[in-house]
Formats: structure tokens, C-alpha cells, sequence
């Protein structure tokens, strides 16, 4: 069975804060089957019964707070929400992505914090952004050597967009990445770190190649910053890629 097209609940973050059991109502309502949560540990039990209720799928969480201090707590609240995958989406500095030490010791963070995630019944993943693409180290972008670092129990949700921004062939990439790509960051814009995101299938991204270059990953909407109506513009970017998906 397709997996259902999940929303990155970063997006809506204002709108969350200001209704949550509202804004999840207007994601299922365009259509949405899933979201990805981002602040695993703000009322985890409460966000997976509001979920639910709708029939969202739980895709995936992204645990920023999981580098600092214990992450047992973080996990805890992963599983509480249902899904099985811990997604790093940041917290190593830039550097460490310009040289092969660098990259070792973030794989190394990540091996090691994969080995926790496990106990709790989790995957660890990494979420790129530009700067971990945009360096290359012997021709290869360091996100290719780094993901050569790291444990085969480590996977990818690779940013389509940052990947791009930061320099790649983001098909070519994926094609790469093989099968250590367990989710993909959909968003357009015009190929810049700076200017907001505008809905997928408007902006620079080859989305079609994208999505048949990683076929089995899971498909994730998300804006960064948006210019325009946001909930239109996630609106169109459902509309958008479920045509494609549907062909």
C-alpha cells in the first residue's frame, strides 16, 4: 500500500502554536494522510491522539533536542507518537562538513546515538540541509561520504531543495543513495538559501525526476518560509504532488 503523502508540521509552526487540533483539521482536510513532527517533546501523547482522531499517519519526528544531554526523554516521545523513525535534523557545525575528520565525527555521534535510538525501538535518521552538500571532498559532496561513515542502520531524509541549493544533481543523488534514503523534504522555490519556498511544482525542482529517483521513500512536504497563503500553497503542493504520484 502507497504510503501517504505526510507535511512537515515545522511549516504550519505559527499556526500550531496558535490551534493545534485546527491546523491538523485543515492538513486533513486538503488531503494530507501524515505528518512529521518537530518538537517531539511538547505533548507527544496529546499530538498522537489529535492525529489519530483524523487519521494521520505519524511519518516520521525530527529530534534536534536528541545531541544535548540525555536523549532517552526525546526517544520516549518518538515512540509515544506512534512512528518509528528519529530524524536528526541538525546540531553539528558547519565545519565539520568541509573535511573527513569532520565527517567521522559526526558519524560517529550519529553510530553511537542510533545504538540509543534502537533500545527504544527507532530508526535514527539525518536530515541534510545545504551546507552538508555543498562542500566536496575528492569530487563527492560530503553528504555521499558521510553517508558512507555511517552504520548501515542509519538512514537519510534528504531535503530535495538544500540539496539542490548546496550544488547537486539531486535525481543523480538519490540514485546514489540507494535505498538509505527512507524519506524525502518536498519543496520548491527558486534555488536559493535565502528566498521563501513557494509551493511544490512552482519553482526551480525537478519533481518528477525527484520522486522517481526514490520511489519507496516516504514523500514530505515542507516550507522553510512561504511569501504567499501558506495553507494555499500547501494546499496546491498536495494537489501537485498527488497528480504526479497518481500518473
Amino acid at each position: 500500500m502507497p504510503r501517504p503523502l505526510s507535511v512537515q508540521l515545522y511549516s504550519v509552526r505559527d499556526e500550531l502554536a496558535a490551534d493545534r487540533a485546527g491546523t491538523l483539521e485543515r492538513l486533513a482536510a486538503m488531503g494530507y494522510g501524515a505528518v512529521e513532527a518537530f518538537d517531539v517533546t511538547d505533548d507527544a501523547p496529546g499530538l498522537a491522539r489529535l492525529a489519530d482522531g483524523l487519521d494521520l499517519a505519524v511519518s516520521g519526528a525530527h529530534v534536534a533536542h536528541a545531541l544535548a544531554g540525555d536523549p532517552g526523554p526525546v526517544f520516549d516521545a518518538v515512540a509515544a507518537l506512534g512512528t518509528g523513525l528519529a530524524i536528526v535534523p541538525a546540531g553539528f557545525p558547519h565545519e565539520d562538513f568541509t573535511t573527513r575528520d569532520g565527517l567521522a565525527r559526526v558519524a560517529e555521534r550519529l553510530n553511537s546515538l542510533a545504538l540509543r535510538a534502537a533500545r527504544h525501538g527507532l530508526r535514527l535518521g539525518y536530515h541534510n540541509h545545504w551546507w552538508e552538500v555543498e562542500p566536496r571532498l575528492g569530487g563527492r559532496h560530503a553528504l555521499d561520504v558521510l553517508a558512507g561513515l555511517l552504520d548501515p542502520d542509519v538512514f537519510l531524509e534528504v531535503d530535495t531543495y538544500w540539496a539542490a541549493v548546496g550544488g547537486a544533481d539531486v535525481p543523480a543523488l538519490l540514485g546514489r543513495l540507494g535505498d538509505r534514503v527512507e524519506a524525502l523534504h518536498l519543496k520548491d522555490g527558486p534555488g536559493t538559501k535565502d528566498d521563501p519556498n513557494v509551493a511544490v511544482g512552482g519553482g526551480t525542482m525537478p519533481v518528477p525526476e525527484v520522486l522517481a529517483a526514490a520511489p519507496d521513500a516516504w514523500r514530505v512536504v515542507e516550507f522553510d518560509a512561504c511569501a504567499d497563503d501558506l495553507l494555499g500553497e500547501l494546499a496546491a503542493s498536495r494537489r501537485y504532488v498527488s497528480a504526479l504520484e497518481a500518473t
